[in-house]
């Protein structure tokens, strides 16, 4: 892929901008992608039932500027709405907005130049800024989210949250397709395609800067769609984390005996996964058992013998789990992987 105009003029990237009465801010999130200098794009919006005067002020931006398509969806929510969208969509990159977040300068052909540069990622995202109220957790997360830029980086902490925020993200159109596109699981939409492109031998990564301002509102589907919980996101980990963990035919050892790491094991358990241990550093816990198998120290492990899945709540808890387990010779991604 590079990033010359395709032959016939067409579009290198599709922009896909799904919106519901999103009248108060549609504008600004589409001149702010229409505004891209540097790629040959296009912006499909795609309408999925709004009720406000957003489509309106859309067709009359499309009327000024070619670039813009505004497509009809069947208002069955935004998976649905994505593939209406990707099937109009023309660019070999699929980019992706949300009507009330804000593009800056640069962003898509700093992602569409990382995507070039390396054929084996298939999607690139973006530092990414709240735009408007943010609570401290949403914080924290954009900070973590944030740091991760390299491939390494986020299949390192894939199985620990979702390491790319959704809109804000550029997709290799051949990776995308390959996989299936966008699916409506019974967890987020987003995580299971990271997960599936993961799996499916592809790269994440991020380009360094903050190219994206992401606006978080109360009703959003992040707040109140039950496939968001804790429990559905667990399940999603669960899911695609087992199958590495037979590939690898060693036991499994969950270091933390904590909730983090009981649910997680209970929901390995679903998938023909069962921990044969535990590993804690509280001494109150070693010698105890959890879920039916022994509760360890750290001290008895070695290199080699289990896979290790780390799985600890406590702030800071994993980067000293890891700096533990580097300093005495295991090798993540071999010996232990880190979830949540």
């Amino acid at each position: 892929m590079s990033l010359a105009t395709p032959p016939g003029g067409g579009p290198l990237v599709s922009v896909l901008m799904p919106f519901r009465d999103a009248g108060e801010t549609v504008e600004v999130a589409a001149a702010s992608i229409l505004a891209q200098e540097g790629v040959a794009l296009e912006l499909v919006a795609v309408d999925d039932g709004s009720r406000d005067r957003g489509p309106e002020l859309l067709r009359a931006m499309a009327r000024s500027d070619r670039r813009l398509r505004i497509e009809r969806g069947d208002g069955k929510g935004i998976v649905a709405a994505l593939g209406r969208g990707l099937a109009a969509a023309r660019g070999e990159v699929v980019a992706r907005m949300d009507a009330d977040d804000v593009a800056l300068p640069g962003r898509l052909f700093r992602q569409a130049a990382t995507l070039a540069s390396d054929a084996c990622l298939a999607a690139v995202g973006v530092r990414v800024e709240p735009l408007g109220p943010c609570g401290e957790g949403m914080r924290l997360y954009l900070a973590w989210q944030n740091a991760l830029v390299t491939a390494d980086d986020h299949a390192r902490e894939l199985f620990v949250e979702s390491p790319l925020c959704h809109p804000s993200v550029a997709l290799r159109r051949e990776a995308l397709e390959a996989v299936g596109g966008w699916r409506d699981p019974p967890w987020p939409e987003d995580y299971d395609l990271w997960l599936r492109l993961e799996a499916a031998g592809w790269g994440l990564a991020k380009v360094p800067e903050v190219l994206l301002q992401w606006r978080q509102r109360e009703g959003s589907l992040t707040w109140t769609d039950p496939r968001y919980s804790e429990e559905r996101i667990r399940e999603a980990r669960a899911f695609y984390l087992a199958p590495k963990l037979v590939r690898r035919g060693r036991p499994v050892t969950v270091w933390g005996a904590g909730q983090t790491g009981k649910r997680l094991a209970r929901a390995l358990e679903a998938h023909g996964i069962r921990a044969s241990r535990f590993v804690d550093i509280d001494p109150r816990k070693v010698g105890r058992t959890a879920r039916g198998v022994p509760v360890i120290a750290p001290a008895a492990l070695e290199a080699g013998e289990d896979t290790l899945v780390v799985a600890v709540g406590a702030r800071g808890a994993r980067a000293e789990v890891r700096a533990q387990l580097v300093g005495r010779g295991f090798v993540e991604g071999e010996d232990f992987v880190c979830a949540s």
